[in-house]
């Protein structure tokens, strides 16, 4: 005979988009929701892809719970106070320690978007784009005090084609979050037991963090590498940068030309992009090898220029700063 599914009591914990999907799809799909914990406004202002979780909160009437630090006294009184039986943490920089992890009863579960042990660390997505993988996944795993160490509860791997950047790999990271956060909360309200395997550490290093400050582009390297470092950079994150004849400029898309070989110093405009449809448009910059065309960029004031306007633009190198010493 089926067991009648139970009530659970759940938290969701999150600061970033990656959060938002899989909860609405846990929402939608009559899962009550006790309490969502997210941080403080001044702290969410610092985070790449921060998400407000407000709107959702006053929606769907459920507790919105800001802290600073999941690991203090007060965080660690409030998550005991909950009474949950599952804590989900998706999308959320802090590592949790002991004492909050034991507050939830059948265990608190993240999300990692590699396919663990690989590439375990800071900015899977940016940096397996960074990197030129063809290949990622996300994974689901009991957390633990160790960074991604968690046994793994389910995994999904996720194709990387020429054509995604951050945002599109990140919605699908999200799509396969709601497909395994909603298949362990069935499981676990029909009472089955839960399913999770060790990993086994290959003893890789792990991805280190990356800042704002990271993201000026290197024209010393081939058109593929840099294509492949913007689109790992645009939005929501904050965008790689360089220096429009001298000022510093956003440049949050671009194409990969298929030409070969060094066809000028890097970082020098070789010309327009023209066509009479205005969105094809653009900047075509020289690469230690290849050229890049640049599609979309944002000067120092924040004026975005696309187009037919970066076409006439008139600039005339993207050298970096200390490029021109």
């Amino acid at each position: 005979m089926t067991q009648k599914p139970r009530a659970l009591r759940i938290g969701w914990m999150s600061h970033h988009v990656e959060g938002i999907k899989p909860l609405k799809a846990v929402l939608a799909a009559a899962f009550p929701v006790n309490a969502i914990i997210t941080l403080h406004d001044d702290l969410m202002a610092n985070k790449s892809g921060a998400a407000d979780f407000t709107s959702i909160a006053a929606e769907h009437d459920v507790p919105l719970h800001r802290v600073r630090n999941a690991n203090d006294p007060a965080s660690v009184e409030l998550l005991n106070g909950l009474n949950l039986d599952v804590l989900f943490v998706i999308g959320w920089s802090q590592i949790l320690h002991l004492p909050a992890l034991r507050s939830a009863r059948l265990g608190c579960f993240g999300a990692h978007a590699s396919m663990l042990p690989a590439n375990r660390g800071s900015a899977p997505i940016n940096w397996a784009l960074i990197k030129g993988e063809k290949q990622t996944g996300n994974t689901l795993m009991r957390l633990s005090e160790g960074v991604d160490a968690g046994d793994i509860v389910a995994q999904k791997p996720i194709q990387i084609s020429s054509f995604d950047n951050v945002a599109t790999l990140y919605d699908r990271v999200a799509e396969t979050n709601c497909e395994m956060v909603l298949t362990l909360l069935k499981d676990l309200a029909e009472g089955k037991p839960l399913q999770a395997q060790p990993q086994r550490h290959d003893g890789s290093p792990l991805l280190p963090r990356r800042h704002p400050e990271h993201g000026q582009v290197d024209w010393a390297q081939p058109a593929r590498k840099v294509y492949d470092f913007i689109r790992a950079l645009t939005r929501p994150y904050p965008g790689a940068f360089s220096s429009a004849d001298g000022t510093r400029t956003t440049i949050w898309r671009s194409a990969l030309l298929p030409v070969a070989g060094r066809l000028s110093e890097p970082g020098m405009v070789l010309g327009q992009i023209v066509s009479d449809s205005a969105r094809a448009c653009g900047l075509v910059v020289s690469c230690s090898e290849g050229a890049v065309v640049l599609l979309e960029i944002e000067d120092a004031k924040g004026k975005i220029l696309s187009g037919r306007e970066l076409a006439l633009s008139g600039i005339s190198n993207f050298f970096n700063p200390q490029d021109r010493h």
